[in-house]
């Protein structure tokens, strides 16, 4: 199929921090450069960011590693603004990109180019403080429950949407077995973080007595397969992910159930029909983010909890339910009907920010 090239090329630079960013960009990276666009990225060492762009064919430069603690991250922000800059300065960019960061608003302010944001994470005050005055558009859901005034637009989606729509994904495209995975006996996906990033300060996920607990609960109903942040315990060990990091999502998509600490995996899950269960400090409270409640209240893909035991005890219930992927396949097909192409809207958005900023 022929791709149609637009008139006017505009010149977009995306910084990705983080591996979900990878997912949330990528598709939109590879159609701005089929249609006569130029991209440059720049990216992060944090967890397999790396291997992600890597094995997805994103040219990208690597600016820093992710700091450890408060101060770490501080000094980390600090080096990669300027490193940021130095890099848009040579590429000279239309609109720069990313995720929540104040490098990319500020880089953006300074060299008069536009910026666009994408936020779906009220509870990130400091990083939004530091990020929203400079930006020249923010990007949120529509479910999200703070105003930004007239440089906020939302649009009918979850960041995960970028990558896991219909259109842009197909579960049946790579085969697990090719890494002893059988999708057609049950098996459930855990995911376990490490609670470092600057949101994550003073909240906490599953105790490392509740993660026993949670694997042992979950073998007794098929395969156990683990994705964690940190390094895992050595009876642990053995089940950890056996997929490389690009088959992730279809591992989780065949999965009878998912349940974990990170709020991204358990997005992905319930856009993909899968039981999902959340284990978090703070959810249900004040900080907790509008895309888990909408998840959980409107659609009933998401259950979401800061009671660990309540956590257990409900992924025991839905791992020895033979009916629940079913009920899950139906809930999403009602998502998706009210929900857009996220990479569509994306792509659309910073061209006509590239068009007017390029003019």
């Amino acid at each position: 199929m022929t791709t149609t090239r637009d008139p006017v090329s505009v010149r977009v630079l995306f910084d990705i921090g983080h591996p979900a960013h990878v997912h949330l960009f990528r598709h939109a990276i590879n159609a701005l450069n089929a249609r006569g666009h130029q991209t440059v990225v720049t990216s992060r060492d944090k967890e397999c960011t790396r291997e992600l762009l890597d094995a997805y064919g994103i040219e990208h430069r690597e600016l820093t590693s992710m700091g450890s603690g408060t101060t770490g991250l501080a000094r980390e922000w600090v080096l990669r603004t300027g490193r940021l800059l130095a890099t848009a300065r040579r590429f000279d960019p239309d609109v720069v990109v990313g995720v929540l960061n104040p490098a990319v608003a500020q880089v953006g302010s300074v060299l008069d180019c536009r910026s666009v944001i994408y936020n779906d994470s009220e509870a990130s005050r400091v990083a939004g403080w530091l990020t929203h005055p400079f930006a020249d558009v923010v990007c949120t859901p529509a479910a999200f429950d703070r105003s930004l005034g007239t440089k906020q637009v939302r649009y009918d989606g979850y960041h995960e949407l970028a990558y896991l729509h219909p259109s842009r994904f197909n579960a049946r495209e790579v085969d697990l077995q090719t890494y002893g995975v059988n999708p057609t006996e049950p098996y459930s996906v855990v995911r376990f973080v490490a609670w470092g990033a600057h949101h994550d300060v003073s909240h906490h996920g599953l105790s490392p007595a509740g993660k026993r607990e949670l694997v042992e609960k979950l073998a007794e109903h098929g395969a156990v397969y683990i994705s964690s942040e940190g390094p895992l315990p050595a009876d642990l060990e053995r089940h950890r992910v056996p997929v490389p990091p690009a088959w992730f999502h279809h591992l989780v998509a065949n999965a009878n159930l998912y349940v974990g600490d990170s709020g991204t995996v358990a997005t992905e899950a319930a856009l993909l029909g899968t039981p999902a269960i959340r284990v978090a400090s703070y959810a249900g409270s004040t900080d907790d983010m509008s895309n888990f409640v909408e998840l959980q209240q409107r659609y009933r893909l998401l259950y979401s909890t800061a009671d660990e035991t309540d956590a257990l005890k409900t992924a025991g219930r839905l791992a020895g339910d033979s009916s629940a992927r079913t009920r899950w396949r139906r809930r999403r097909t009602k998502l998706l009907a009210e929900k857009v192409d996220v990479t569509e809207h994306m792509i659309n958005l910073i061209i006509d920010e590239g068009e007017n900023n390029a003019r």
